[in-house]
């Protein structure tokens, strides 16, 4: 996984880029409880047949702590998009006190 282009939340700028696509691979559950507001959401077992919903320019991948993220950045990756792991996934961005939205109340990772 040395190969996989990685950031940290610290790295990353606040707000977040226009044009830069979130795509978080999380279960729809843990998308449930809190995720990054205008983020898109395909689990990662689902990325193989959903790439094609993944727009052109440079994407963010996140899940809870970076590893299913990483495994979907590497897919990405040999599918020509221009991708990038978020390291510590979405524990790092709440702890970090980034902004969230929920579709079931307080927004917080599960």
């Amino acid at each position: 996984m040395n190969d996989i282009p990685t950031t940290t939340v610290d790295q990353l700028p606040d707000p977040l880029p226009e044009g830069l696509t979130v795509l978080d691979v999380r279960e729809p559950v843990e998308w449930a409880h809190g995720h990054i507001d205008g983020a898109l959401h395909i689990p990662l077992s689902e990325i193989v047949e959903r790439v094609g919903e993944v727009g052109a320019g440079q994407v963010l991948v996140v899940c809870k702590v970076g590893v299913r993220s990483a495994q979907a950045t590497g897919y990405l990756l040999q599918s020509g998009h221009d991708a990038v792991n978020l390291d510590g996934g979405m524990l790092e961005w709440a702890a970090a006190g980034r902004p969230m939205v929920s579709d079931a109340g307080d927004p917080m990772v599960v």
